[in-house]
């Protein structure tokens, strides 16, 4: 494939330039100006048109809640359980879902996805490309970060059965960490002997990679003490960890520039649907941005649809972002959120070529997505 004398934005170098693409086998083999190539490569004539890296989302549920099939495709939470850290999001994506489909069409060819926020602890996000027919081909990396959450959600879904306040919460999630230390030191001490080691849990073996720093805890939190709460017990067992939603984020920059913790804000569009929203802006992630901080905008899929991501973006340049900051909010800042910058998030030599052509500025809601390639492969 080869894409020829777009405007490239590249989600790296803050100016737009000309130059041709050239993907080879899924990668992208050279950029650079009038590259050359026999009859049998196919050849898109970018001229005029904008060149994006395909937009990258760090935190859905996509694949995970059909579409317009009401509760028989609701597979993001499990209401039997408050802690969860043995679920894998993989074994509840369905590829056939059509909000896949919508997604990639507007560009959009990364995400993180995974059980919500009604337990304690969900389980594991993965992160798949929105092309395929079977989610272990489209996998990018099966495990990139362990779901808890704070606040109303858990409180709402289990006020008469386990955990009526905030306090529960945490009290719950410090139990199983403390639970999954020990855990893994038994299992550490016992090195081969079989008679030494603790009985199996998969709870707590789901957790180790959390323990090891392996994966951060991705924390649903929106308001300022939620958020805090988060940092606390992240710092008491030394692990790592993203704030994820972070709406009241801009009430307490000061504080999240010392923590340098990522952060992924949004749904930011709509209703305040609920007490804890109540200071939710679309300022939020210009303000977090320009103080310094890695920010990147989610639609949080279905609360928006995946594929209105970029009108989330350019929502937020409205509300004062600047407009590279936005840019790398959906591409290159998400997938080092996620762990898979390695692969995806910016035009570089060496990368998959997931490759948007837009016929106009990206961040404007007139603009239409013309191509998207996932793997090189264009969609349709």
């Amino acid at each position: 494939l080869l894409i020829k004398g777009g405007q490239i934005h590249d989600a790296i170098h803050k100016e737009a330039y000309i130059a041709d693409i050239l993907a080879e086998n899924g990668k992208i083999s050279k950029i650079e100006k009038n590259i050359l190539v026999g009859s049998e490569v196919k050849v898109i004539d970018a001229e005029g048109f904008n060149v994006y890296p395909g937009f990258v989302e760090a935190h859905s549920h996509i694949g995970l809640d059909g579409y317009g099939i009401g509760f028989e495709g609701q597979d993001y939470n499990e209401y039997n359980d408050i802690l969860t850290p043995h679920l894998r999001a993989i074994d509840g994506i369905n590829p056939m879902d059509e909000t896949l489909h919508q997604a990639a069409l507007g560009g959009v060819t990364s995400v993180a996805t995974g059980p919500g926020s009604s337990n304690v602890l969900g389980g594991t996000f993965a992160a798949i490309k929105l092309y395929g027919k079977r989610v272990d081909q489209m996998v990018i990396k099966e495990k990139v970060a362990m779901k808890c959450a704070f606040g109303e959600n858990p409180k709402r879904c289990y006020k008469d059965k386990s955990n009526y306040s905030r306090m529960s919460t945490a009290a719950k999630l410090r139990e199983i960490l403390f639970q999954a230390k020990e855990y893994h030191e038994k299992m550490m001490a016992a090195g081969d002997d079989i008679t030494k080691k603790p009985a199996f849990n998969m709870k707590l073996e789901a957790l180790i990679p959390v323990i090891n720093r392996e994966i951060p805890l991705k924390c649903h939190a929106h308001r300022a003490d939620d958020i805090f709460t988060a940092i606390r017990i992240a710092k008491e067992f030394h692990v790592k960890l993203t704030i994820e939603h972070c709406t009241e984020g801009h009430l307490i920059v000061d504080e999240l520039v010392k923590e340098n913790v990522p952060v992924a804000v949004g749904p930011s569009f709509g209703h305040a649907s609920k007490y804890e929203l109540r200071n939710k802006t679309f300022e939020t992630p210009g303000i977090l941005a320009k103080a310094g901080l890695k920010v990147s905008i989610i639609t949080d899929s279905p609360v928006t649809p995946q594929h209105y991501l970029t009108l989330c973006a350019g929502l937020a340049v409205k509300s004062g972002m600047d407009e590279f900051d936005a840019l790398q909010a959906i591409t290159i800042n998400p997938a080092l959120h996620i762990g898979i910058e390695d692969r995806v998030g910016s035009l570089e030599v060496g990368k998959d070529a997931d490759i948007v052509i837009a016929d106009g500025d990206v961040l404007e809601s007139s603009t239409k997505v013309l191509y998207t390639f996932i793997n090189g492969n264009q969609i349709e």
